[in-house]
């Protein structure tokens, strides 16, 4: 701190001839030549000034004229953009209503191939099942018929002796030799 209070007494002994700096003292300075500095920098400041706020206003122009321009642009970037939504809204609408009928067709169709299938397969249902009954009927009809010959073979060896097996074989000779002299 010393050298601070040190350095500003040294500034008051400096001489300040020859160098260039501003008097502080009001009553000391010539109000003469400050009204002439004053008026050299008010009348040749006004013309830079005119000229920095002139500039200053054209580029603050050219800048709101180039935001409306951009304004507009977007305004209309975002009218033709709601234009392709709205557009886009509708074919998705129709695509919707179409895919719904769509799949309504499809469903209708199918619940007619289904119905379409399922008939026919009761119709082979029955038909595999009337098939089985008419096989198992005649499987039945031939084994009674074996059953029936089987029996009646018994009952014919038992009863049969050689000499009525003899007379009946001679009876469908005769027989044979009656159709065979019919026929000719």
């Amino acid at each position: 701190m010393k050298n601070v209070t040190d350095f500003c007494v040294s500034l008051g002994y400096w001489p300040s001839a020859g160098s260039f700096g501003f008097n502080t003292d009001i009553l000391a300075t010539n109000p003469i030549n400050l009204t002439v500095v004053l008026g050299v920098l008010i009348f040749f400041g006004k013309g830079v000034l005119n000229d920095l706020l002139d500039n200053r206003k054209q580029r603050i122009l050219s800048t709101i004229r180039n935001s409306e321009e951009l304004r507009k642009g977007a305004i209309e970037q975002l009218e033709r953009a709601r234009a392709r939504l709205r557009k886009v809204e509708i074919e998705a609408d129709e695509y919707r209503m179409n895919g719904y009928s769509d799949i309504e067709r499809e469903k209708v169709n199918l619940i007619n191939v289904t119905s379409e299938s399922l008939e026919r397969l009761e119709n082979y249902k029955n038909e595999t099942l009337h098939f089985e009954q008419q096989r198992a009927i005649n499987q039945v009809r031939q084994r009674v018929f074996q059953q029936a010959l089987q029996r009646a073979l018994g009952t014919l060896n038992s009863c049969l002796n050689n000499e009525l097996h003899l007379r009946t074989i001679s009876a469908n000779i005769n027989t044979l030799g009656a159709m065979e002299k019919i026929t000719d």
